[in-house]
């Protein structure tokens, strides 16, 4: 359902919805709502989010140029030796598949939210940080009923979030000593709220160069991590244009390099441009299902074989998306081809038609607590997505890679969207479906988003596996099954498959329509 109103907003909770939503109440513009959804974010889902991690903002000003603020992790400029530092591994059972996940101080690389927030703030913002913090504040002394996704979240990284004593204090289950914090149990985040009142009162520099900075680094030394004072003291946000491009009758922007998700599904969009047939016009015609899993696969070749995999570069995006190598991988699409995370994601516009879309992630954390401030660092360092080489590889000073994607899609009959997703190496492929299911198949966006998806990935042998999502019919479970005897069927939709927080906006009608994904939580507003 659509109608006009003051903006939109779809984000991974309610409460984080509506922290967005009171900003833009308030007469606030879509970059002062996201930051309010982001800072009251970690108090409603603690288990993807923290203010010790980093994310992507692609802004669209409806009075200015579109700008992509990266201020995600950052490796240490100093990384101590392996058996000096804290690694451990863990593994979480997500039902259908094990993942393995990687803790510890050592696992820590520089985070860049905070830098984020003011470095939005100072650009694009109309209100004070003192008014866009309130809601998160409010929601930290008061305390937040947790929602039953957050919980069975916090029960999957268990050994993560009961793993030390400050993990514990905060998420243990009142009710049952062996569990975090169970469905409508009270979270309070004191500490975080005196946080965020003495950053809006004294700056980033508290954060970066001051006491807790201190603590951080305090912290790094004592538990075997990299982290130093140079290294806070050094983080910079970067402005990036966004990579844009176009399919059929849309433009769209998205994250670019050095983060690899956005290319990747401008690659994947390049393949289904030069094959699309009328007959693929229908998503339950298996052709095209065959065909999508195919393009998913001979993406991923296409990171691992030309070299994007390590060098997320400008050059190799442009060897990437060359002609010469498209026509190659699509010579491929006619046979077959040779061979959970921890993100959230805020999208909002506002009656101007200032779009903002956000994914955040802290990975799953690493288990510490920075003492005086509720805040859990990354685990950036451990996860095997940003470590497609193994771990300890990485170069010093470096702004990581990532899959996230922010987006933000405009038709030429004036829709124009804002989406992302978390979902590890699942976001590249949730976001290119929503977007194939509004742009191609002409789809609400309310049914683009409730899809059921698919997955095509490498597993740890490096061949590629399709993960099918429950809601196809039986004859394409069947078909799928059968092209691809290595798969997983997924018996209900499930966070694997990410959680497509989306917003949209007719800029000739001025209605708004918002969905939160089902899969993480989603909720959604239209302000009125």
């Amino acid at each position: 359902m659509s109608r006009k109103g003051k903006g939109c907003v779809a984000a991974g909770n309610k409460i984080t919805t509506e922290a967005a939503a009171e900003i833009l109440e308030d007469g606030g513009n879509a970059f002062d709502a996201v930051l309010a959804g982001l800072t009251a974010a970690y108090v409603a889902e603690p288990s993807v989010c923290s203010p010790g991690g980093g994310g992507f903002l692609l802004a669209s000003p409806s009075d200015g140029k579109a700008k992509l603020f990266d201020f995600f992790c950052q490796t240490p400029k100093y990384p101590r030796s392996i058996d000096e530092l804290e690694f451990k591994s863990i593994n979480v059972d997500f039902g259908v598949k094990f993942q393995e996940f990687h803790i510890g101080m050592g696992s820590v690389a520089v985070p860049g939210i905070v830098a984020g927030i003011f470095a939005i703030h100072k650009d694009l913002c109309s209100m004070p940080l003192s008014r866009i913090f309130e809601p998160a504040i409010r929601h930290a002394r008061k305390g937040v009923q947790t929602a039953e996704l957050t919980s069975h979240f916090l029960d999957l990284l268990k050994p993560i979030y009961l793993w030390t004593d400050g993990a514990r204090k905060l998420f243990n289950s009142r009710e049952k000593q062996d569990k975090c914090l169970q469905a409508g149990e009270i979270l309070r985040m004191s500490k975080y709220a005196d946080m965020l009142e003495a950053l809006s009162r004294e700056g980033a520099d508290l954060f970066y160069k001051g006491e807790i900075a201190d603590s951080i680094v305090k912290c790094s030394k004592e538990f075997g991590g990299s982290i130093t004072h140079e290294d806070l003291a050094d983080y910079q946000v970067i402005s990036r244009k966004p990579l844009e491009g176009s399919f059929l009758n849309s433009t769209f922007l998205t994250n670019p390099v050095p983060s690899s998700g956005g290319t990747l599904i401008s690659f994947s969009l390049e393949l289904l441009k030069k094959s699309l047939s009328e007959e693929d016009k229908n998503i339950k015609n298996i052709s095209w299902m065959k065909k999508l899993s195919t393009v998913m696969e001979l993406t991923n070749r296409a990171r691992m074989e030309t070299g994007f995999v390590d060098d997320c570069s400008e050059e190799q995006v442009a060897k990437l998306l060359s002609k010469e190598l498209l026509s190659e991988y699509y010579s491929q699409m006619h046979g077959r081809a040779k061979k959970i995370g921890g993100t959230t994601h805020i999208s909002v516009i506002d009656a101007n038609g200032s779009a903002a879309s956000m994914t955040h992630s802290n990975g799953e954390g690493c288990g510490h607590i920075v003492p005086n401030t509720d805040m859990m660092l990354n685990n950036m360092l451990g996860e095997e997505d940003l470590s497609p080489r193994g771990f300890f590889q990485w170069k010093p000073d470096t702004r990581l890679t990532s899959m996230m994607s922010p987006t933000i899609v405009t038709s030429e009959d004036g829709i124009r969207i804002a989406l992302g997703t978390g979902g590890a190496n699942r976001i590249r492929s949730a976001v290119l479906q929503v977007m194939l299911n509004v742009v191609w198949f002409n789809m609400s966006l309310h049914d683009a988003v409730n899809a059921p998806r698919v997955h095509k990935e490498r597993d740890v042998s490096f061949d590629a596996s399709l993960d099918i999502e429950r809601g196809f019919n039986e004859e394409i479970i069947n078909r799928l099954s059968e092209t691809f005897p290595k798969h997983t069927l997924w018996t209900e939709h499930s966070m694997f498959f990410g959680g497509v927080h989306s917003v949209s906006m007719n800029m000739n009608t001025g209605e708004f329509c918002g969905v939160g994904d089902p899969r993480r939580g989603g909720a959604s507003i239209i302000v009125d």
